[in-house]
């Protein structure tokens, strides 16, 4: 068993990016697995069922494999940002449901067999309540980055990228402002390096601040 957590995660992929900008925020520094989609190790079923990252695995032995319960066990060990004062579980969860239905069907017509236009609509629709509140103050939940930032931040990133030349036209400007602070933030560019995917046998890869 590793002294460290171990955390199998895929460097694009939404729901690992935010484990790890929490993780990395608290301070906490994992052994990183990267995992292939396409030919996942045994080992990250062995730990988690569903077999999709990200997957930590406690040095007792404890598996979390759902990003949210990650991330609020990372800062249940240190907040230092305070991030757990800005928790907005409704607004997650909208992002989380409504919002990722139709960022799915926008990004993965064929897929889902999908109109891509009409969910693209949709999903901007689902973004507007983050306009109305990033007129207030700087974050979602105030003037600070928190975990509800965080935690919606990799999927409205993605949704912007389908179309970066529609996304910037769109009314949403605080909402174009926000994902770019976070986009250009060390925090995101700390967690965003390429690892080769692991493998049993590889060397362990130290990832932490």
């Amino acid at each position: 068993m590793s002294a460290r957590p171990i955390l199998y995660s895929f460097r694009r992929c939404p729901y690992a990016m935010r484990a790890r900008m929490a993780l990395w925020v608290a301070g906490i520094a994992v052994e990183l697995r990267e995992v292939k989609l396409a030919a996942k190790p045994p080992e990250l079923a062995a730990a988690s069922p569903k077999a999709t990252v990200p997957v930590l695995v406690l040095p007792g032995g404890k598996v979390i494999d759902q990003s949210l319960e990650i991330m609020r066990w990372a800062l249940a060990q240190a907040d230092p940002e305070g991030w757990l004062a800005g928790d907005d579980p409704a607004l997650i969860a909208a992002n989380d449901g409504p919002f990722k239905h139709h960022l799915d069907r926008a990004k993965y017509p064929d897929r889902y067999a999908a109109d891509a236009i009409d969910h693209r609509a949709e999903a901007l629709a689902k973004l507007r309540p983050l306009e109305e509140r990033l007129a207030a103050h700087a974050q979602l939940c105030g003037e600070s980055r928190s975990i509800t930032d965080i935690a919606l931040f990799p999927f409205v990133r993605q949704f912007a990228a389908i179309d970066p030349a529609w996304f910037a036209s769109q009314p949403v400007p605080r909402l174009a402002a926000w994902l770019e602070g976070h986009c250009a933030s060390d925090l995101f560019a700390a967690v965003m390096p390429k690892f080769a995917p692991w493998a049993e046998g590889d060397a362990p890869v130290l990832f932490g601040p």
